[in-house]
């Protein structure tokens, strides 16, 4: 079997039908299988997946669902030789998606995975999709497979060119199951592909950015939940890679200022209505708070840490990390 495409999924709702119908529909030149691993669906997802034969479906109670642990399960049980990895509301965006991200992995046998781009949800306002593509046009300028021996002292003093190593993301990604046998996911609940990343590029192997294999994928966030988010990306980046993702109050409360100024300028200019101009300049300030909060999420108490943690099962696993 060339591949096995695996998609966890709890509650996906009806975005998970077009999901499914996309990637059944992939085309290649060779076949593939399709494992999906559900953590408790009750929306009738599991009706669903039980029509289509051909799928693998393995059930875990939602008590056993992690990030790590549950892909780590999914690829036990793959055939594949490489792991197409999606979340369930990540949308192919076209019928040659499995084949160009494949593709991405196996153009050297040093090459232990690639990620693809995102793109923006057409309803989703115009800030998501421009956020999405810049992030994404930004890994354009760099080579499309990359190690830590593209530079190799770059490497070692400079944090921003880690983080770019290190980025990956199982919302679009694929690995080679070989390499996965003696690298396989932490068992974490935040970053799990942010870390496998890293490590592979520690370990010697090679990253890939599979820029031609896209899929839709993309949130919108309430003020709150930006908040609870970036609280939980920050503290968990802190604590994972040792980044300070934010800065103090004082410098919070500019970053949002900035970020707002720039963001009330380009929704003028680009006819953005204004009700989405004010909801986009609270929620900067709410992702700068959220970032400041979460860097020094370690000194403030644990009730205010459950509190303005979106993923609580996030925070405590981070907190069993810490301990450990």
């Amino acid at each position: 079997m060339k591949a096995s495409v695996i998609i966890p999924t709890k509650n996906p709702g009806s975005i998970f039908t077009e999901v499914l119908a996309q990637v059944i529909a992939q085309e290649t030149d060779w076949p593939f299988e399709i494992i999906v691993v559900d953590s408790g669906s009750t929306d009738g997802t599991l009706d669903f997946i039980r029509k289509h034969a051909d799928i693998k479906l393995i059930e875990i109670p939602s008590a056993e669902f992690g990030h790590g642990r549950t892909r780590n399960l999914a690829i036990s049980h793959a055939e594949g030789e490489f792991c197409a990895l999606l979340t369930h509301d990540a949308l192919p965006a076209s019928p040659f998606w499995l084949a160009r991200i494949v593709d991405a992995v196996e153009k050297s046998p040093d090459i232990a995975g690639a990620f693809g781009p995102h793109f923006a949800y057409p309803t989703h306002s115009p800030y998501v999709h421009r956020d999405l593509n810049l992030h994404f046009d930004g890994f354009r300028q760099f080579d499309s497979v990359l190690s830590r021996d593209t530079d190799p002292d770059r490497y070692a003093r400079d944090e921003g060119w880690r983080q770019v190593l290190h980025y990956y993301s199982d919302n679009n990604s694929c690995l080679r199951r070989s390499v996965w046998e003696q690298i396989p996911y932490p068992d974490v609940d935040f970053a799990e592909d942010q870390i496998w990343a890293a490590t592979v590029i520690e370990a010697g192997w090679k990253k890939a950015y599979a820029v031609d294999a896209p899929v839709y994928h993309s949130h919108e966030y309430r003020m709150f939940e930006q908040l609870q988010r970036a609280f939980d990306e920050s503290l968990a980046f802190r604590r994972l890679f040792g980044y300070r993702v934010g800065g103090n109050l004082g410098h919070a409360f500019l970053t949002g200022a900035h970020l707002s100024y720039n963001d009330w300028r380009w929704g003028r200019s680009n006819a953005v209505p204004l009700g989405q101009i004010f909801r986009r300049m609270c929620n900067n300030y709410a992702l700068a708070f959220g970032h400041s909060l979460g860097t020094r999420g370690d000194w403030l108490p644990e009730s205010v840490r459950v509190l303005l943690s979106r993923d609580k099962k996030l925070f405590y696993s981070m907190r069993s990390i810490q301990n450990s």
